[in-house]
This record gives structure tokens, C-alpha cells and sequence, in this order.
């Protein structure tokens, strides 16, 4: 794949993540506009993550068997449509719909990314592709929320908050442009059908698990929320037995437990899921925590993380060399300094708090944001170094999945439990419990990056 058709599929990467994080700083502007309340706000965020989490293995079952460069073209133009649908909004269950569409169109696109990269490429360039993308998702989870403050306050011809959804539209428009000269097409030569039943129980467990921790809080934790989550554990245990059954059959499940038996794969979606909840989980945090907290402007807010998005940049540069010299340890010491910037960061809300300034933060996150850098690009391309390139989409929206998932779950455990300490205990106090429960989560990612594979291929 030529240089402009591998930007071109970053860039369609990443569109999605930054549109999980964009409307962060938004929510505030999004509940005075629509009177949108704290249940259809966090619907607001976590429809999008839903529809995004269920569709993923789907969508890259889709692109192996219809052609991934046709799913990147169709999911991309999707974006672009849903985009426009969420920045013209007249209320907020419309926002939400609108969401909900935005993640499935994310879900048709996302995997693709994935796919072509390891369809197209091979060795050297096959890892320097795979970096890229890693740096290309961590900045751009970064980048969102700091391009969605700076959207909000701009207020571009008075259109607000839904500045942040139609700033889409014309990138979409250019990444149609360009996909259509420069992204090749490529297929499974094995395409399989689609697995109904996996993609049904796939469904229910993610919704049964997902949908009542977001919603759970806000809604006061009515009957359903649960009853869903009685459900989670026996719809994922029917999924892994269908599955299961199929994979031995000879048949193409939707999620092969084959798959799982390649070291790399299994070992590292282990660690991505307290990482990206941890990640997640901060974000939506100090988004709240500045603005209703510290009463910072949107742009304010967003600008406190730019130290991070900088640091976060320097060590996805500084990554690949140092992987070919010290493998998969780059990931445990960039954990290491991930806990240590965190750590400054609790202290500084336990010295300066309410008094706390950007400045005040700036060395932990940092910190924090090298740790990073260190260990999700190395991550993500140790994770599918040795998928099979015929099994391409399905290993990377198993992966995609995994995150997204993670992700998802972050803001609605770390999310609820600041909301409902803040309520209590006032803010100040609710930032520094989560910023606590964060530091145990990088002690277990910490502790899982020691069981990787130490060669990264």
C-alpha cells in the first residue's frame, strides 16, 4: 500500500475515536441547549459506544467476505451522513438516535483499517504501518477532547457544541477522495458467512453488560438495569459455547476461540482492557472535573491535556526503535511512568485543590501521556503480529472490539463512581478517588505487560 493510501486509512481510524471523546467537553453546552438531563447525556456518549462495540466483529467479517476497501468506502460516507444527522439535532433523544447510527457507521468503517494494513504489507513495513496506527489511536482519543473544547468555544457561525459532529463532514468528504484513488481493495481468501447466531449473542452480552452500567447511575438503577445485568453472564457464556462449537465443526464463527490461542493476540487483549478502561475513565473525569469543578472554560479544558497529546506524540516516535532493542519492556516501563504521572496528578488535586491550575497539571499528564505512548502503539501491533493475513478483519475487530468495549466501560464505572462520590463528597474528593482507582488499574497492566511476548514482530 502507497503512503497515501495508508494515511488514508489512519485517517479514517481516526475519525471514531475522536468522536468517542469529542463531545466530553461539549455535554455541558449539549444538556443548557437541549435539556437533554444526566441520563440522556451519558446516552449522548455511550449510545455511540454501544452501537460501535456490538458492530465491530461484524464489520470486519463483512469487509473479508464483501471487500474491505468497499466497507471502508460505505462506512465512511455513513460517518459523514450520521455526522451531519447529530449536528443538525433539534432534540436530545434525536442526538441520541443519531449517535446510535454514527457508532454502527463507525463499526463498518473501523475494522477495515486493520485488515488492509495487514493485506497490503509485510515485514519492516508491516510493523511501521502498525506503530502508526497505534500512535494514530492513542493521539487521536487525546486530540478529540482537546479539538471538541476548542470547537465548543469557537462557536463557528453560532453553531455551539454541534460544531464538534459537523467538523466531520468535509474530512469525511476528502477521505472518500482519496480512498478512491489510493486504497486498494483486498478480501478474505476465505470468506465466510455471516455467523447469525455468534452475531446475536455477541449482541446481548455486550448490550446486557454495557447498556445498564452507563445508563445505571443517571436512571437511579431501576429493576431492568438489573435484570440486564443478571443476563450478561449467561449470554456471554452462550456466545463462547456457540462459538466454541462452530470453530470445532469446521465452520467460521464470528470470534474463532482459535484465535485466542495465539499467545500474542490473548496476552495482549488481557492488558488492553484495564488499560483502556483506566484511559477512558480519566478522560470523561477530568473533562467534568475542570469544567463543573474548577469552572474552566471548554477550551481551558481541553488545553490542560495538550501536554499530554505532545508527550504522547514523542514517545510513538521514539517507540519503534526502542522495540527492536528491548521488545515488549517498553510497554512495562511505559506503564511505570504512565503510574508515576498519575501519581503527580493526585498529588496536585490533594495540595491545590480547588485552587488547582493547568499548570499544576501539566507535568503529571505529561508524564502520563509518555507512559502511554510507550505502551499502546507497541501494544496494538504486538496484538496482530501473528494473525493470519486471511483472518485479518476478524483479528482486528476482535481487538477494536475489546477496546471499544473497554473503553465504553471505563466511563460508566469510573465515570459513575466520580459522579456519585462528587455528590457526596464534593468534587475535588471524587477526582481523587478515581485518579486512585486509575493507579490500580496500571498496576495491573503493569503486571500483565510482564507475560508478553518479549519479541514484537
Amino acid at each position: 500500500m502507497r503512503p497515501l493510501g495508508l494515511f488514508t486509512v489512519l485517517l479514517g481510524a481516526a475519525l471514531p475515536l475522536i468522536d468517542f471523546f469529542i463531545v466530553n467537553v461539549a455535554l455541558p453546552a449539549i444538556d443548557k441547549d437541549l435539556a437533554a438531563g444526566p441520563a440522556m447525556l451519558e446516552l449522548v456518549v455511550g449510545g455511540y459506544g454501544l452501537a460501535y462495540s456490538v458492530l465491530l466483529v461484524l464489520g470486519g467479517r463483512l469487509g473479508d467476505t464483501a471487500g474491505r476497501r468497499r466497507l471502508f468506502l460505505i462506512g465512511m460516507a455513513a460517518f459523514g451522513v450520521t455526522s451531519l444527522a447529530c449536528g443538525l439535532a433539534p432534540t436530545a433523544w434525536t442526538l441520541v438516535g443519531a449517535r446510535v447510527a454514527q457508532g454502527a457507521a463507525a463499526a463498518l468503517m473501523l475494522p477495515q483499517v486493520l485488515a488492509t494494513i495487514q493485506a497490503t504489507t509485510q515485514g519492516p513495513r508491516r510493523a511501521r504501518a502498525m506503530s502508526l496506527y497505534g500512535a494514530t489511536a492513542g493521539l487521536s482519543m487525546v486530540f478529540g477532547q482537546i479539538l471538541g473544547g476548542v470547537l465548543v468555544a469557537a462557536d463557528v457561525a453560532g453553531s455551539g457544541w454541534r460544531a464538534v459532529f459537523l467538523v466531520n463532514v468535509p474530512v469525511v468528504v476528502l477521505g472518500l477522495l482519496l480512498a478512491v484513488r489510493a486504497v486498494p481493495e483486498t478480501r478474505s481468501d476465505r470468506p465466510a458467512s455471516v455467523d447469525v447466531p455468534g452475531t446475536l449473542l455477541l449482541a446481548v452480552s455486550l448490550l446486557s453488560l454495557l447498556l445498564p452500567l452507563t445508563e445505571g447511575r443517571a436512571a437511579g438503577w431501576p429493576l431492568w438495569t438489573w435484570f440486564a445485568l443478571a443476563v450478561f453472564p449467561f449470554a456471554a457464556t452462550a456466545f463462547y459455547v456457540v462459538e466454541r462449537r462452530a470453530d470445532r465443526r469446521g465452520r467460521t464463527p464470528l470470534v474463532p476461540p482459535s484465535l485466542l490461542r495465539l499467545v500474542s493476540l490473548r496476552r495482549g487483549l488481557a492488558m488492553l482492557v484495564p488499560f483502556s478502561i483506566g484511559f477512558s475513565g480519566f478522560m470523561f473525569v477530568i473533562a467534568v472535573a475542570l469544567q463543573q469543578g474548577l469552572h474552566l472554560g471548554p477550551v481551558a479544558a481541553g488545553l490542560a491535556l495538550v501536554p499530554m497529546a505532545v508527550a504522547f506524540f514523542g514517545a510513538s516516535l521514539a517507540g519503534p526503535r526502542l522495540v527492536g532493542r528491548y521488545g515488549s519492556r517498553v510497554v512495562t516501563a511505559g506503564g511505570v511512568l504512565q503510574a508515576a504521572g498519575i501519581a503527580l496528578v493526585l498529588l496536585a488535586v490533594h495540595r491545590d485543590w480547588p485552587g488547582l491550575g493547568i499548570a499544576d497539571l501539566a507535568p503529571g499528564v505529561a508524564l502520563a501521556g509518555l507512559g502511554q505512548g510507550f505502551q499502546l502503539p507497541v501494544l496494538m501491533r504486538l496484538m496482530l503480529s501473528d494473525v493470519p493475513t486471511d483472518r485479518a478483519g476478524v483479528g482486528g475487530g476482535v481487538m477494536v472490539t475489546t477496546q471499544q468495549s473497554s473503553l465504553a466501560l471505563g466511563v460508566a464505572t469510573v465515570g459513575s463512581l466520580f459522579l456519585a462520590v462528587s455528590e457526596s463528597a464534593g468534587m475535588g474528593t471524587a477526582l481523587a478517588v478515581s485518579l486512585a482507582v486509575q493507579l490500580g488499574a496500571i498496576g495491573v497492566t503493569v503486571g500483565l505487560s510482564l507475560r508478553l511476548p518479549r519479541r514484537v514482530g
